[in-house]
């Protein structure tokens, strides 16, 4: 069937609006066949406890489940020994819970709503139920994997900000603005490398493209890796980028300069007109405005705030930490930075 040239912007919405009613549906009914199956375990859960104490039953009663369960219910899954034992834990953890509906929006509600074995790294790693209510938090907002669940933990993220020393909440739209400060956290912990001081930035810069994958755990959902040294031409003149994202979530380019020692007022401008060429020469019409991130291992934030006031573009400053620094005497055993360059240089000729 052809659509009228008038017609076809309004026939587009209309399928966009049918794509997300779909999509949305699809979302729910994962969301829903999760939820029933923790409310499963949980009963299961209860159900053993609740007979192991009124009947004096030990661990190998879970153990007699599992193979019965096994023989009995052969196409069923979930149920070794190891995961009943989650389950009865499960249930200890959380029996104070009343299941009503309109307890839902409660945070204790979260633990329906996320996947098995997240609750199962939440139970195992965190004792503190505050603590894991954060993470619950956290997986909900940023759509954490299990194992970007274990590194946040490790990295202790709850005991870390979300970013402050921004101007998102002049420049950007109020949701747009709440999105970003989530987004971006202060500090960041680049515990995966192992570098000598003194370093230089580039150093750090090749180090952590390096290591890409840790990086991008640290960074947190929905980055996506553009660039390294980005080339930007302006009046026949070169600019380069440290490093340039893509945000998913956010649905704009991301500028990161990384600067060694403390925060200088003069990089504000320098990534200022960064992404200003970003937004002309790289953006969508439908992108947001490109942001910008220092990254550096000192800030003063009241610098900070003026340095940002005047500012036309999203700028966001946070520091890093270097938890692992080799003493001086193992700095002959490392590679230089050439040498980290070279075969940095080969894996992209390959």
């Amino acid at each position: 069937m052809e659509i009228e040239p008038t017609n076809k912007k309004n026939y587009q919405t209309l399928l966009k609006e049918i794509k997300e009613q779909i999509q949305i549906s699809q979302i729910k009914a994962i969301a829903s066949v999760n939820s029933a199956m923790i409310i499963l375990y949980y009963n299961i859960g209860k159900s053993i406890h609740e007979k192991q104490k009124k009947e004096g039953w030990g661990a190998k009663v879970i153990q007699k489940l599992s193979l019965d369960l096994k023989n009995e219910l052969p196409k069923v899954k979930g149920f070794s020994e190891r995961n009943i034992k989650r389950m009865v834990r499960f249930y200890r953890e959380y029996s104070d819970i009343a299941f009503m509906p309109q307890a839902v929006a409660q945070i204790e509600q979260l633990i329906f709503l996320i996947p098995w074995g997240h609750n199962t790294v939440l139970i195992e790693k965190i004792a503190d139920k505050e603590v894991r209510f954060f993470y619950m938090q956290q997986i909900i907002k940023m759509g954490y994997s299990r194992s970007m669940l274990v590194d946040a933990i490790k990295n202790q993220l709850h005991l870390r900000n979300s970013i402050t020393s921004s101007n998102f909440k002049e420049l950007l739209s109020p949701a747009q603005s709440d999105l970003a400060i989530e987004s971006f956290k202060d500090p960041y912990i680049f515990d995966f490398l192992t570098m000598a001081e003194p370093f230089r930035e580039r150093e750090l810069e090749l180090n952590l493209v390096k290591h890409m994958e840790k990086f991008l755990l640290e960074l947190g959902s929905g980055f996506a890796f553009v660039g390294r040294q980005y080339h930007l031409e302006v009046s026949d003149k070169d600019f380069y980028i440290d490093l340039l994202f893509y945000h998913l979530k956010l649905r704009c380019y991301v500028v990161i300069e990384l600067k060694r020692g403390e925060f200088k007022p003069s990089y504000s401008g320098q990534i200022n007109f960064y992404c200003s060429v970003v937004d002309d020469v790289l953006a969508h019409k439908d992108d947001n405005p490109t942001i910008g991130l220092i990254l550096c291992q000192e800030k003063d934030e009241i610098v900070a705030e003026y340095s940002l006031r005047n500012m036309s573009q999203p700028i966001g400053i946070s520091e890093y930490e270097l938890t692992e620094i080799l003493p001086k005497e193992f700095v002959s055993s490392l590679p230089t930075i050439e040498m980290i360059e070279n075969e940095f240089l080969k894996r992209e000729e390959n």
